[in-house]
């Protein structure tokens, strides 16, 4: 395995060829794709009081490969695939966080059974690029998603006030939000205000910023009926929380701190109103100590999985 990330604890199976077979799929029958879609089994459905964990790894599109100080964590597509399947086998994740090149491996490997699917939809803001705020939607559909019987699709939006890309990106965004409305799929909307320092871009996730960015995210599109918020977990959460009356799930980027400081913050976080779970992907996939499967257990005792039935 090529990355230095936790790799003793997840080498189940180091058999250079264990998804030639995926390859081979590929080549001549393509098709299979489609058809392991339609004959996956469907989540159970979504319910008030029970908080939902969902798996990301949709970064690799965008070239944003690195944990930590690992450049290339996540170059290695067999190793990922590893680090998904263990991630997902617990019963307590709901579901999956893709772009199109990740989610067709896991449908073929059978992986996604009975999970909620969120398609990644603009990754065309590659990570260094130099227009990187011009996000266009480079990945999943509003159509391809529904083909894919998928729950919804998720997209970046980074608010830059001194890029005038930004204009344009917000309205590709509303009209994503309108194409999932009108299929009745979940436009989960990751905000963000953000800058550009030194030739990089950077969010801003003091609180007020994040707050503004949700008041800005959450009026896209001519409707807001199946729109979600994924927002990070920063200071003054209650504050950041009280913005939206929209579902929220909370990611949780490139690792800073100690894992068992993390899960605090997303522990406190969690139990505020309006918080349906966590959209998850570098943190539990590469921990420092390489316990995948024990990264996620810890992060799913986190949730709330006991839902409220109405009478």
């Amino acid at each position: 395995m090529s990355t230095n990330l936790g790799t003793a604890a997840i080498a189940v199976d180091d058999d250079p060829r264990r998804y030639a077979h995926l390859s081979t799929i590929r080549l001549e029958d393509p098709d299979a794709i489609a058809r392991a879609a339609k004959a996956r089994r469907r989540h159970s459905g979504l319910r008030h009081g029970t908080q939902n964990f969902i798996v990301a790894a949709d970064h690799p599109a965008r070239g944003a490969l690195s944990v930590g100080s690992e450049p290339m964590a996540m170059a290695d597509r067999r190793d990922l695939l590893d680090r998904l399947q263990i991630a997902l086998a617990n019963p307590a994740v709901d579901g999956i966080l893709a772009s199109p090149d990740i989610m067709d491996d896991l449908l073929l490997l059978g992986a996604l059974e009975g999970k909620l699917v969120f398609g990644s939809m603009n990754r065309g803001g590659l990570a260094g690029l130099v227009n990187e705020f011009d996000d266009r939607f480079t990945g999943h559909t509003a159509a391809a998603l529904e083909a894919l019987g998928a729950d919804g699709g998720k997209m970046l939006t980074r608010i830059c006030l001194g890029d005038p890309d930004t204009v344009s990106m917000l309205e590709a965004t509303a009209k994503a939000i309108d194409s999932l409305a009108e299929r009745k799929l979940i436009a989960m909307v990751e905000p963000f205000l953000s800058v550009r320092e030194n030739g990089k871009a950077r969010n801003d996730l003091s609180p007020d910023a994040v707050i503004k960015s949700v008041a800005i995210a959450e009026g896209l599109g001519s409707t807001s009926a199946y729109t979600w918020m994924k927002l990070p977990v920063v200071a003054e959460m209650e504050r950041v929380m009280a913005a939206t009356t929209m579902p929220t799930v909370l990611l949780g980027g490139d690792p800073d701190g100690t894992q068992d400081e993390v899960f605090a913050t997303w522990e406190a976080a969690l139990a505020l109103p309006g918080v349906q779970g966590l959209t998850v992907g570098r943190t539990l996939l590469y921990p420092a100590d390489g316990d995948v499967a024990g990264a996620v257990a810890t992060a799913a005792s986190l949730l709330n999985h006991t839902a409220e039935v109405s009478e």
